[in-house]
């Protein structure tokens, strides 16, 4: 793990974007609301309309070349809002330039580029962060002090459901939607935040069962998965995932039943409260409504609070809240479910590949 890096102190940082699709306006806007210590002023896409949009909207300097940008722009770090299946190679590329990476989910596709990532970035003495923005949810937030202030007791049984839709158009957009080598499904993708809560919330995987399915999208990947968990502590669970939800996004939740509590967290992302109760009563339970938010959008509002601990971080005033190792304990469950689901059998944690 890197400690030693150079902090940045006296100046604002200075960040490269590469990607400017449908995720790159929040980090636009996030780094937007931190303009005093952080600006972008380098943007990169293959896709010379959507440079000029994004560069128009943070007057950086654009880049049609991802490693022209790396050897050649002002920056210190790099974010990667491009398929995930090229995250290791263009990682691989910023670290070797020294610059530090913030990596989208996931931050691969497969487990040995994962581990090849975080490996890089130590041996060059960069950073690498993966964005988990919806742990800095509200709701969320107030879930996970439960969790740790054990207000469950023990945890019997945990449920997470992604209903969304995503249309054939959706895959359309880019012919590396719905792809194995750059993309993954709707586990691999689409609720890869969700996850992202299977170790952080509840803890280490003991074994995963998954059946994946491709029920109607024309794409290699799936856009149907189940997965069966057991936890290391006993706890039980399971995962639902489709993107074929009619005629629009549903739902986003996880529920967990304990010993002395049972919460619902739902909604379009879980943006609402909808069960709080424990057996010891405290003063912030009469505040649960005030966390929960409207929202049309299944990203959620964390990525301004993402950036807050990045950006700290690289002054040498915090430290990594999701780096890569974080990273791949997500990644580890999605290859695990992936392994399962193709050989038909159960796979224990963690992998020995």
């Amino acid at each position: 793990m890197i400690t030693n890096y150079n902090h940045i102190k006296d100046r604002k940082i200075k960040f490269g974007l590469a990607g400017c699709g449908r995720i790159s306006p929040n980090h636009i806007g996030a780094i937007e609301k931190h303009s005093n210590n952080a600006q972008i002023t380098a943007v990169c896409d293959t896709n010379a309309e959507a440079l000029k949009e994004a560069q128009n909207k943070t007057s950086a300097k654009g880049y049609l070349n991802y490693l022209e940008m790396v050897e050649n722009a002002d920056i210190d770090a790099v974010i990667l809002a491009t398929p995930s299946g090229i995250h290791p190679y263009q990682t691989i590329l910023a670290a070797k330039n020294k610059k530090h990476v913030i990596s989208e989910k996931p931050m691969a596709v497969k487990w040995h580029d994962g581990l090849k990532m975080v490996k890089v970035c130590d041996e060059n003495n960069v950073l690498l962060f993966v964005v988990k923005q919806n742990r800095r949810n509200q709701t969320l937030q107030m879930l996970k002090r439960a969790v740790e202030e054990k207000r469950f007791g023990k945890i019997y049984m945990v449920n997470i459901n992604v209903f969304w839709a995503r249309p054939q158009s959706y895959y359309d957009q880019a012919n590396w939607r719905g792809t194995w080598e750059f993309d993954g499904g709707a586990l691999m993708n689409q609720a890869s935040h969700y996850i992202d809560l299977i170790d952080w919330l509840i803890g280490p995987v003991e074994s995963i069962h998954a059946f994946t399915s491709t029920l109607d999208r024309k794409i290699e990947a799936e856009d149907t998965a189940v997965l069966n968990i057991k936890w290391r502590s006993g706890t039980l669970g399971s995962v639902n995932v489709s993107m074929l939800t009619y005629p629009k996004n549903l739902e986003g939740s996880i529920t967990i039943l304990g010993e002395k509590g049972t919460v619902r967290v739902g909604g379009l992302a879980v943006n609402e409260i909808l069960h709080w109760e424990f057996e010891d009563k405290k003063p912030e339970d009469d505040k649960i409504k005030e966390a929960n938010y409207e929202t049309t959008s299944v990203y959620g509002f964390g990525h301004p609070l993402f950036y807050d601990n990045v950006i700290n971080t690289l002054r040498g005033e915090a430290e990594p809240e999701t780096d890569g190792r974080e990273g791949l304990k997500s990644l580890e469950i999605l290859i695990a479910s992936y392994m399962s689901s193709r050989d038909k059998k159960i796979i224990s944690l963690p992998l020995n590949l």
